[in-house]
């Protein structure tokens, strides 16, 4: 029997980013990562949502990369398929920044964005 070809993460991260995180997690030992979804609201229609999970459900995908863990919402991996998570420091912000190849457009301030569906062909190689 072969084995099945390995699912491409719908999320992938930076250095920065798995060094901010694997920081974050050392300070909140109960979390079992940091939680990604996507909500509706702001002037460009939606916006990221960060928050720690205790456990990741049973549809949540789970992105692990050098003891930093993201756990990502089953409703939001149809908008961040091929998404980029980085961690940018800058003279006025420290934030995490998601280059996401699904984003059409975001705001002036960039506290939401505009974002389309991944392609249904990236959609069916995240199938097993």
């Amino acid at each position: 029997m072969s084995n099945p070809r390995p699912r491409p993460q719908v999320l992938t991260l930076t250095d920065a980013a798995v060094a901010r995180l694997k920081t974050m997690m050392a300070a909140n030992a109960q979390a079992a990562g940091l939680k990604i979804g996507i909500k509706k609201g702001g002037c460009a229609g939606m916006e990221y949502t960060l928050q720690w999970a205790e456990s990741a459900g049973k549809f949540d995908e789970v992105v692990e990369r050098d003891g930093a863990r993201v756990i990502i919402d089953p409703q939001a991996v149809l908008y961040l398929l091929g998404t980029e998570m980085d961690y940018k420091v800058d003279k006025l912000a420290a934030q995490f920044v998601f280059n996401n190849p699904n984003q059409a457009s975001s705001c002036g301030c960039g506290e939401s964005v505009n974002l389309t569906p991944a392609p249904k062909d990236k959609l069916e190689a995240l199938k097993v």
